[in-house]
């Protein structure tokens, strides 16, 4: 997933403006195969779609008439001299019906998202309404639901559907017998020259906008950390190393009794020191392919640990799917290769 071995091996003297923009043109738009947005296409279908379930269990006290923001007092938050960017249509109605209608076609989009089938039209859908329904639930929010928003744009920028997908196994079965592929390839979003070629070739589906998908969750991965870590830093506790235990303390999150580790501080401290340098250097360090697996290791640490002892079980989640991004699509051709043979 990183630039060119003949770039970054080069000395200084050879770097010219030349060699570095055709290095930043294959580190964006050099075609790449569509695994690891296809890894985190599934898991952010059934997260858009759980979403909307757990938002449609009390629909009317988020978003009716008695709703706890009810659409006057959202208006009243939201207006402003300049135009507010945070705009919904659900925002001016209080009709439960349309909002049943909205939320439905939401986390029908999700599953369609999580099966591939239409993919290219069920990513923008899915993106679309959460986005609306996310707008809507001012003082609501919490960080899965801008993770999972933001996984679901970039998806709408690549390929998802190139492997693991319904549309994949249409196109494979009935690629032959379609007269006009043109409005199935529009809906599914894969693509349409050299189809019966490809087909022969396993379907490689290798395009730059896969590239151009991953390289916009990476870069955006890299500036919630770095924002996290200097937010962090802002905090007297992150910096006396007592931030962890209070976390773990604290009932409001605690899943599993982690208190005994008020008997040894420096386990707090050096946890709590440790994720500040990770996310502050998460950065720099995960682009090198040395320390790229020790950084992703400590993000499944990290999470996985939120996930477990926080309670926060699909946020942890959606953050150990977002740094599938930075997994090589290689490795996921070797694992299939190797659940093949046995």
């Amino acid at each position: 997933m990183s630039m060119r071995d003949s770039y970054s091996t080069s000395s200084e003297s050879n770097r010219t403006p030349t060699s570095f923009i055709a290095a930043l043109d294959d580190f964006f738009f050099l075609a790449s195969r569509p695994e690891a947005l296809a890894a985190i296409r599934i898991p952010t279908g059934l997260m858009i779609a759980y979403i909307h379930l757990v938002w449609m269990l009390d629909l009317d006290a988020f978003m009716g008439e008695h709703a706890l923001i009810n659409n006057a007092t959202w208006q009243a938050l939201h207006r402003t001299q300049v135009p507010d960017t945070k705009w919904t249509y659900l925002a001016h109605t209080n009709s439960l019906t349309t909002i049943w209608t909205h939320e439905l076609l939401a986390m029908l989009a999700g599953l369609l998202v999580a099966s591939g089938l239409f993919t290219r039209v069920s990513c923008l859908v899915a993106w679309f309404t959460t986005l609306m329904t996310a707008h809507r639930m001012t003082g609501f929010l919490f960080g899965l639901d801008q993770i999972t928003l933001m996984l679901a744009m970039y998806l709408c920028v690549g390929r998802p559907a190139g492997v693991w997908s319904v549309d994949r196994w249409i196109r494979s079965r009935f690629v032959e017998t379609v007269r006009d592929w043109n409005w199935l390839a529009a809906i599914t979003g894969l693509p349409l020259e050299n189809a019966r070629e490809n087909i022969r070739e396993n379907n490689r589906y290798e395009c730059s906008s896969n590239t151009v998908a991953i390289r916009l969750i990476q870069i955006h991965l890299c500036v919630i950390y770095l924002f996290g870590g200097i937010g962090k830093m802002r905090g007297e506790t992150w910096w006396d190393g007592s931030a962890m235990w209070y976390s773990i303390a604290s009932y409001e999150y605690q899943s599993f009794d982690m208190t005994w580790i008020g008997r040894y501080p420096f386990l707090s401290s050096i946890a709590t020191h440790l994720t500040v340098f990770w996310e502050l250097s998460y950065c720099a360090l995960v682009w090198p392919r040395r320390t790229r697996p020790f950084v992703l290791a400590i993000a499944i640490l990290v999470h996985g640990g939120i996930a477990l002892f926080l309670g926060m079980i699909t946020f942890g989640a959606m953050m150990i799917v977002a740094n599938i991004a930075f997994v090589p699509s290689g490795l996921f051709l070797r694992l299939h290769s190797l659940g093949q043979k046995q």
